[in-house]
């Protein structure tokens, strides 16, 4: 998988309006990023930069592998393979839009 493909599942699992009515940065370091917007209807998807209400720091690796289901969000945050900044709240609500 790639950045892209990465953004484009997230995309693909993502409704016009996902009820997170919040903004979410997955934040790979040098890999890039995914920015969710879900305050607008529709929700958009994109790989800008830009101030969100949570921020979730891990590699795309990892990301990846949460996506194929191979790796458990909550695990991952146990084991510290991700780090959320900002809202917690809304990390507990992403389950729908990574799974």
């Amino acid at each position: 998988m790639t950045l892209e493909s990465s953004t484009d599942t997230i995309r693909s699992n993502l409704s016009d309006d996902s009820g997170l009515a919040a903004t979410v940065k997955f934040d790979f370091g040098d890999d890039g990023m995914i920015f969710l917007n879900g305050k607008d209807v529709p929700n958009t998807v994109t790989n800008d930069d830009g101030d969100a209400d949570c921020t979730i720091t891990m590699s795309l690796e990892n990301f990846e592998e949460m996506l194929a289901g191979d790796l458990n969000p909550t695990t991952a945050f146990m084991m510290g393979k991700l780090k959320v900044e900002g809202d917690m709240s809304i990390a507990m609500k992403l389950s729908s839009v990574v799974n």
